[in-house]
């Protein structure tokens, strides 16, 4: 169910052209991992050589090779203090949000408060 949220800092995208992966895609696990707000993250690379931190969560392993469990896409959502988003997905410590002109992304969790409607 989508949550109101208003930015209380600033957040701007780090990457212009972030990695997407599909349900089922291969995908090249560097090896590194970082611990953000206590969650787990992968660096990977998908079958188009797009680099990024993908959640670790998001891996399954076959034969080891590994693959995306889900559709994901590492789009981060630029925001001002003050703004008003729609949460529609959580994990790892980002929210999935949509601000009115449906312009889509990940911002850090501990950038949002709740609001009420």
């Amino acid at each position: 169910m989508p949550r109101r949220y208003r930015v209380v800092a600033d957040w701007t995208a780090t990457y212009s052209d972030p990695i997407t992966l599909e349900a089922g895609d291969p995908v090249s696990l560097s090896g590194r991992s970082e611990n953000w707000d206590g969650h787990t993250w992968l660096w990977a690379s998908n079958e188009a050589g797009k680099e990024g931190w993908i959640p670790d969560s998001l891996i399954g392993i076959i034969d080891g090779a590994a693959y995306a469990t889900k559709a994901y896409s590492a789009i981060e959502l630029s925001c001002r203090a003050g703004d008003i988003v729609t949460g529609h997905e959580q994990t790892h410590g980002w929210v999935l949000c949509r601000v009115e002109d449906g312009t889509t992304g990940w911002v850090p969790e501990k950038n949002l408060e709740r609001v009420a409607g």
